[in-house]
Parts: structure tokens; C-alpha cells; sequence
């Protein structure tokens, strides 16, 4: 799996190939039908597959002030398209200088030119080019005398209405872990660099890895059932707060304890998944009490990971640990 820049021809094995096209942020089941549909052609004509992704996020480009609201890392989408058949991730970096470049030119130059496309995937409702001059069926006219074969994906339905990055924000915000799952076909996952902290977990029994949030969106601030997978690949159940941390004025940060581990997580990048929300933050009288709400989180965090098996460890056994 190869990650290219956008802008850049790119390597002579991998022109003629399918590229799935959007934004992909989250990858939820319909941003997996384009990929699947696009990995199925590429093997049917024994072409290579490449997914094309933007980064940053083009709204972030038009709308700065916005709040953070990213379900995936780069990284992340990596791993994503690897696991869904792409031999390569594109990567157009979005600025001024992409967001000046209309619909027409964008087919002529980035996707036959610099890509040497033979065929483009995308849903139905893609945008693209200059004032989103572009659509589907703009893309298809220029696809057809540029000799370019486009497909167009529909819009994967759950219940009344399409599954969309919206749905799965609206639902993280909420605290609804189980219906972001549903949509995504897997839990969402905030990854990071285990920073060191100011050691009130250590002190409380509870010693937690310091996460910075960074661009991801802010889900419903609270206490979490989590599972965490180390750089090694093991899995590890735990409980989390993800927020402010009311009684100690912190910023904003997820905080997972790890159930029966001690190690040294300092510095190790980590993936923890939300399971399900436990409860919301809440200040109290002491450190005292606070201690024996973590231990009764941690009561529900193992009853509600026990409904929720995790996948086999794959990976070695080298210990890490946390703050």
C-alpha cells in the first residue's frame, strides 16, 4: 500500500488504473461501497486500485473557524483502504490552489494527466472543481472525451435515510457509540501520542494515557467503555473520560485506563475505540468519591465490553504503558 501526493505523476505501475474519488472521511459503509465497486473493477480488468482522499478537508479550507469535526486520520484511511483492496492512497492536499482549479481541468490534468486514470468511481452526489462546478454528470461528459469510464455509486440506505459522515458525527456527539458503529461497520477511534500528564490517575490507582484530541471531532464529553490496540497490535479493554476533566481544569483530552496492564505507554502512538458511553463528566466532593466512581465505571466498562468480543491479537508481546 502506497501513499501519494496528489499533485505528483504518479509511479508508471500504477497508471491505468481505477481510482475511487471523494472524501471518505470516516469510510462508513457508503464510502466502502465506492471503494468495493472500484476494487471490483480493477480486478475484473486487472488494473490497479487507487483511492484518492482530501486532505485537509476541503470545508476546513472554505470554512476555517469551524470546530474540529475529522472521524479519521490520515493514517487511519491508510489502513482502511489497504484493508479494502487499494494497492495505492492519493492524496490531493486541498488549498487555494486546488480550489482553483475548475471541473474540466481537474479531469484533464490531475485525474488523466497526472493519475493516468482509466476509469473513476464516486458516489452520486460528488462535488467537485472550482465552486463545485462539477457533478456526476458534468464528471461523465468529461470522462467521455477524455476516454475516462466513470461510475457513479448510489447512496447506501439504513432505515429512511443514506448513511453519511452527518449521521455518524450527529450520533458521536450524542454519545450514541452503537449507532456510529452500526454506520461505520466498526467502532470509531480516536489515535494519537501518549503524552505525559500531570500523574492524577497514577495517584488515584487508575493510571491513564493522555491522548490530545487534536482535529478529531469532539464527541459527547463523558466516560467511555473503550478498547485501545498498541502499537504491537494487542488489544486492550478499558474504561475512558474524554473531555475537560471538570475537577481538574485540563484540556481537552481522552484518558484511558487500560484493565490489567502496567507498562510504559510514553510517546507509543495508540487507537482507542468508543464502545459505548458510560456516563457523562461530573465534578465531586472529593477525590475520594471520585475514586469510587472510576471503580464503578470500570464495573460497567466490563460489562459492556463483554458483550463486545475483540478480534484475536495478532502481534508480539512487548509491554507498554501509560500516566
Amino acid at each position: 500500500m502506497q501513499r501519494l501526493d496528489g499533485s505528483s505523476a504518479v509511479p508508471d505501475a500504477l497508471r491505468g488504473g481505477i481510482v475511487a474519488l471523494g472524501n471518505f472521511d470516516g469510510f462508513h459503509e457508503g464510502h466502502q461501497a465506492v471503494v468495493g465497486r472500484a476494487a471490483a473493477r480493477a480486478q475484473a480488468e486487472a488494473r490497479p486500485v487507487l483511492v484518492a482522499t482530501f486532505d485537509p478537508h476541503p470545508v476546513r479550507f472554505f470554512k476555517p473557524d469551524l470546530p474540529p469535526f475529522r472521524l479519521t486520520t490520515l493514517d487511519q484511511r491508510e489502513r482502511l483502504f489497504g484493508e479494502a483492496g487499494a494497492d495505492a492512497m492519493l492524496v490531493f492536499r486541498f488549498g487555494a490552489e486546488l480550489a482553483s482549479v475548475d471541473a474540466a481541468d481537474f479531469v484533464t490534468d490531475y485525474l488523466v494527466g497526472r493519475i493516468g486514470a482509466a476509469g473513476v468511481v464516486t458516489g452520486e452526489d460528488f462535488t467537485f472543481g472550482k465552486g463545485r462546478g462539477g457533478n456526476i454528470e458534468v464528471l461523465k461528459l468529461l470522462g467521455q472525451a477524455n476516454r475516462l469510464s466513470v461510475d457513479a455509486v448510489a447512496p447506501v440506505y439504513d432505515g429512511d435515510e443514506p448513511v453519511s459522515s452527518s449521521r455518524v458525527r450527529d450520533a458521536l456527539q450524542a454519545g450514541d457509540c452503537e449507532t456510529a458503529t452500526h454506520l461505520l461497520t466498526r467502532p470509531f477511534a480516536i489515535e494519537g501520542v501518549v503524552e505525559h500528564g500531570d500523574k492524577r490517575g497514577r495517584e488515584l490507582g487508575y493510571p491513564t494515557a493522555n491522548i490530545p484530541l487534536g482535529k478529531y471531532l469532539r464527541p459527547r464529553f463523558g466516560v467511555y467503555a473503550v478498547r485501545g490496540r498498541l502499537p504491537d497490535g494487542r488489544l486492550l479493554d478499558g474504561a475512558a473520560n474524554l473531555g475537560t476533566r471538570p475537577m481538574f481544569d485540563a484540556k481537552e483530552l481522552l484518558e484511558p485506563w487500560f484493565f490489567d496492564f502496567d507498562g510504559d505507554l510514553y510517546g507509543a502512538c495508540v487507537e482507542v475505540s468508543l464502545i459505548s458511553f458510560l456516563r457523562d463528566e461530573e465534578s465531586f466532593d472529593s477525590l475520594d468519591a471520585l475514586k469510587a466512581q472510576i471503580g464503578r465505571d470500570a464495573e460497567l466498562a466490563c460489562a459492556r465490553l463483554a458483550t463486545d468480543p475483540p478480534l484475536p491479537f495478532k502481534g508480539g508481546d512487548r509491554g507498554v504503558g501509560g500516566d
